[in-house]
């Protein structure tokens, strides 16, 4: 079979998986359930990494074929899905569409600036990566979902046009050059709880 197959690449497909379900959910009107699925994304994505280091004996063609797949996975669930989600809220016009369009431009370059980058770095260090170039596209599952909390104080008209707005404001910084810590097992961990947290707001809505 063409691909490598293992235990290290699960969660990057749940993640693949959880945004194909999200993006259902989300034409059938129920953005709510996309949106938990976009937080899905996000939890399967921090921790696949984690996963794909326990194993020891790695070949250089896995950690690549790792690397491009998590890519690959992530422009759809983090770069195409919560544009998806805004468009079925009904962000449907022309001036969202270029704010979505800009959006995923923002993110597929980004990713492919990634890959280059990393790919040299691991060339040169074995080192662990302490720093991102700009914002990481996987921040996008907990950004999105967060504006949709909003709808406890605001009307839902503005929520979802704060949501499209943000859109074109997460696309300039995913490309624009400014360092953001890479969260160690901590930073996971407080990332999760509030993850959880914004998980329980959107059921209770």
């Amino acid at each position: 079979m063409i691909g490598y197959y293992n235990y290290t690449v699960i969660l990057t497909y749940f993640s693949l998986l959880s945004a194909l379900f999200g993006t259902h959910l989300a034409f059938q009107g129920e953005e709510i359930y996309a949106l938990l699925c976009l937080l899905l994304c996000g939890m399967f994505d921090s921790l696949d990494g984690i996963v794909a280091r326990t194993k020891k004996e790695r070949t250089e063609k896995e950690k690549k074929f790792g690397i491009q797949i998590d890519s690959l996975v992530d422009m759809f669930s983090f770069g195409v899905f919560p544009a998806i989600i805004g468009y079925t809220m009904g962000l449907n016009g022309w001036i969202w569409f270029v704010l979505f369009a800009l959006y995923s431009i923002g993110a597929v370059s980004r990713l492919g600036y990634f890959n280059v980058v990393e790919e040299m770095r691991q060339q040169e260090t074995n080192e662990k990566r302490k720093y991102y170039q700009g914002l990481p596209v996987t921040c996008a599952s907990l950004i999105f979902p967060a504006i949709y909390l909003l709808n406890y104080f605001l009307t839902y008209e503005l929520t979802i046009s704060i949501y499209g707005w943000f859109m074109g404001i997460v696309a300039v910084a995913f490309v624009v050059d400014f360092k953001v810590v890479k969260p160690g097992l901590k930073g996971i961990m407080a990332m999760g709880v509030v993850g959880i947290l914004i998980m329980i707001g959107l059921v209770l809505i």
